[in-house]
C-alpha cells in the first residue's frame, strides 16, 4: 500500500504536476535519453562525512541530452478550475517530424497583453540520438522569474533557436528525475509486494499469500495482495546530483557503444546514482523541489576511460 494505485502510466514518459516558484530567471527542465550506468573514482570533499578526503566509488547515471526546439509559448489565466488556456503563439521554424503529430495553425497569434502565466512548449530530437526512433516528445517547460516582462522577452528570444543541455543545468546541483520504470508483466504476489515464501508443506501453493482477508466483512477488499501486471510506473526521484555535463561523447562512449543503447552522440549529463527505466527511457531533469543536503566531489577517473 506505500504507491496506490499499481496502475500503468499513459506514455512512456512523465508529465510534471508541480513546478518549483523561484525567482530565478531561465527554464527548469530538460529531456533527456537514459543511455546506461557505470561508476566513477572520485574524492569526497564534503565536510562532515565519515569518507572526507577519501576515495570512494560512486554509480553514475549517463544521459544523452540533444538539443531541444521550441513549439510554442502558451500563455494561462488563473480561473475557478485552475489554470486556463487563453493563447499559444507558435514558432516560425517547425520541424515536419512534430507537423506529423499536431496541428499548427497558419495564422499568427497575438500575444495578450495580460496574462498570468507563461510556459514555453518544446519537443525532442530523437533522430539526433541512437534510440531509433523520429517521433518527438513535447512538453511544457515553466520559466522562473519575478518579472512578467523579463519572462516573456527570455521566452520570446528562445522561441526562435535551439536550447542546449548547458544552458539549463549546472554541474554539482541537485535535480529531480521524472520517468517511467521497466515493464515486468504478470507477476505474482511475492514478487509485486514482496510476500513471505511458505514453507513446503503450505496448503496449495509456496509462492502466495495465507489469506485473502477477514470473514466480515465477508468480501476480499482492495488491500489484499492479488497477482497482476507490474512496473510501467510513472516515477519521481528527488534530489539526484549532478556530477558531470560535457559536450565531448568520446569521453565517454565505451569502444562497443553502450548496452542496448549505442554511442552517444550530443551532451550528456551524468547523474549519481541509477534512473528509473530501462535504456533508451526518455528522462525529464527538472529542479529539485525538495532540496536537502550538500555534496561535493572531485572526479579523479571514469569507469569508461579504460574502454577506450
Amino acid at each position: 500500500m506505500q504507491i496506490w494505485p499499481r496502475k500503468r502510466a499513459k506514455r512512456a514518459f512523465s508529465r510534471i504536476r508541480n513546478w518549483q516558484k523561484r525567482d530565478e530567471l531561465g527554464l527548469q527542465a530538460f529531456i533527456g535519453y537514459k543511455a546506461g550506468m557505470t561508476h566513477i573514482i572520485a574524492k569526497d570533499l564534503s565536510p562532515h562525512t565519515m569518507y572526507k578526503n577519501d576515495k570512494i566509488s560512486l554509480p553514475v547515471t549517463i544521459i544523452e541530452c540533444p538539443p531541444l526546439k521550441p513549439l510554442s509559448l502558451r500563455f494561462y489565466n488563473n480561473s475557478y478550475n485552475g489554470l486556463s488556456l487563453i493563447a499559444e503563439v507558435f514558432g516560425k521554424s517547425v520541424d515536419r517530424e512534430i507537423k506529423k503529430i499536431l496541428k499548427i495553425p497558419k495564422k499568427e497569434i497575438a500575444i495578450p497583453e495580460k496574462f498570468d502565466y507563461l510556459r514555453l512548449r518544446i519537443y525532442t530530437q530523437p533522430k539526433l540520438t541512437s534510440v531509433g526512433k523520429k517521433k518527438p516528445e513535447t512538453l511544457e517547460i515553466d520559466i522562473g522569474g519575478k518579472d512578467k516582462k523579463e519572462t516573456l522577452q527570455l521566452a520570446q528570444g528562445l522561441l526562435e533557436k535551439e536550447i542546449r543541455l548547458s544552458d539549463v543545468l549546472k554541474h554539482k546541483k541537485f535535480y529531480d528525475v521524472h520517468a517511467v520504470t521497466k515493464g515486468k508483466g504478470f507477476q505474482g504476489t511475492i514478487k509485486r509486494y514482496h510476500g513471505k515464501i511458505r514453507q513446503h508443506k503450505a496448503e496449495k501453493t509456496k509462492r502466495g499469500i495465507g489469506t485473502l482477508g477477514s470473514w466480515h466483512p465477508n468480501k476480499v477488499q482492495y488491500t489484499v495482495p492479488q497477482a497482476g501486471r507490474m512496473g510501467y510506473h510513472q516515477r519521481t526521484e528527488y534530489n539526484k546530483l549532478s556530477l558531470v555535463i560535457g559536450s565531448d561523447p568520446s569521453k565517454i562512449n565505451p569502444k562497443s557503444g553502450f548496452l542496448h543503447y549505442g554511442f552517444v552522440k550530443n551532451d550528456y549529463i551524468m547523474l549519481k546514482g541509477s534512473v528509473p527505466g530501462p535504456t533508451k527511457r526518455t528522462v525529464i531533469i527538472t529542479t529539485a523541489l525538495r532540496k536537502t543536503g550538500t555534496h561535493d566531489y572531485e572526479i579523479l577517473s571514469t569507469n569508461l576511460e579504460s574502454k577506450q
